[in-house]
């Protein structure tokens, strides 16, 4: 029966291929667009992501998110490297700057300033040059995406690419000269401006004049140290906030989970795939299950039982649900493989394959639903009607 089952499912090849597409459609919507959701969320924390030696970040109590900043007196720094359990304790510098490039034209970056003789903080990933190399005079590391882009310079031929910054090449930061030493790697971040690291002292030289100009404390804590322990002492002891890396990462997610449009959106797009999905394929699917609404009254006549025609509609319905998933979830892989190095956001994680998966899934229940209604309120004497 169940070679009858598929030879009846790809008799009809327009409407076998109609639903094998409504699903294929329906399962790329419901993989894609959250791989792009996800990979634009991971930018919002991913400067947080890749500084993985600090245990602890502390800050002022009113940041909402790592962008948010509000700066704080060097002061807070001695403070929090006397709490007992502190292994040490580093500043981070981190704003928003303009450059001035080689052509006269300004564009704002993201600086980033690291204690000046442990560099804790800096890029994961050396492209050309070394990080030590920052501890020379009027030296900055920028990162290969701005170096190769934003802040590369301008071709003599017009339309053409800029030139990328090489070691050797200058900027200015607020009216100081700026030597790239080194080019790096870094993840690529929400506000997608390009990333300038250079040391704690130089960076407040770079930055105008405030009174308070610490972003962040770096903490490392004592082995064996407990850190939720740690953090609250820290709170307690400093009247600042103190999160762990992960703390830290999920404050900053759930503050553009709540306060920006990006969910909705996403979200909308994902439920207008499925049901897009589900209309095609279950029309289509009960289209194919009226015309042969005869080869299923044959087998009634016959003796077959609802319980066999139900099985034949499912394994019907499993195998347009399986070829549709897996078409889907293939063109989103290679979508993803395709845009790896532009600045699109996609992130892929194997739990995506569980969601569009179940919702292919209902898709097709839904689909075979309707049609084993049908089948089972079916009469066998229609096969003798004219």
């Amino acid at each position: 029966m169940n070679h009858i089952a598929l030879k009846m499912l790809m008799g009809d090849k327009g409407k076998y291929i109609g639903i094998v597409m409504g699903l294929t459609f329906a399962s790329l919507i419901m993989t894609q667009q959250p791989a792009i959701f996800l990979g634009l969320m991971t930018r919002t924390f991913s400067f947080i992501s890749d500084v993985g030696l600090p245990d602890i970040w502390v800050m002022d109590p009113k940041v909402q998110f790592v962008d948010d900043i509000k700066p704080m007196q060097d002061t807070e720094l001695y403070r929090v490297r006397g709490i007992s359990g502190v292994e040490w304790a580093m500043p981070m510098y981190k704003g928003l700057l303009k450059a001035r490039l080689t052509d006269g034209t300004f564009q704002t970056c993201i600086v980033v300033g690291l204690d000046d003789a442990t560099l804790i903080g800096g890029p994961p990933v050396m492209v050309k040059g070394n990080i030590e190399d920052l501890r020379r005079s009027d030296s900055i590391i920028v990162d290969i995406d701005g170096a190769l882009d934003k802040l590369g310079k301008p071709s003599p031929t017009p339309g053409n690419k800029p030139i990328p910054l090489e070691i050797g090449d200058s900027l200015e930061l607020n009216d100081h000269r700026a030597i790239v030493v080194g080019i790096a790697k870094v993840s690529r971040t929400f506000q997608a401006q390009p990333v300038i690291y250079t040391t704690y002292a130089r960076a407040k030289n770079y930055a105008p004049r405030e009174r308070k100009l610490l972003s962040f404390v770096l903490v490392k804590a004592k082995k064996g140290q407990d850190l939720s322990e740690l953090t609250r002492r820290i709170k307690e002891s400093t009247g600042l906030s103190a999160y762990t890396r992960s703390e830290f990462m999920d404050l900053t997610y759930q503050y553009f989970m709540k306060n920006t449009g990006i969910p909705i959106n996403f979200g909308i797009s994902v439920l207008l795939g499925f049901i897009v999905g589900a209309a095609i394929a279950g029309q289509t699917f009960y289209n194919f299950t009226l015309d042969n609404l005869r080869q299923f009254g044959v087998l009634k006549a016959m003796g077959t039982s609802n319980w066999v025609l139900l099985r034949m509609i499912l394994l019907q319905a499993v195998l347009v649900g399986s070829i549709g998933y897996g078409m889907g979830v293939g063109l989103t892989a290679l979508f993803g493989y395709s845009m790896r190095n532009t600045i699109l956001a996609f992130r892929f994680p194997w739990q995506l394959l569980i969601f569009s998966g179940a919702g292919v899934s209902l898709i097709c229940i839904f689909a075979a639903l309707i049609s084993i209604f049908k089948v089972i309120r079916l009469e066998p004497a229609i096969v003798f009607k004219g």
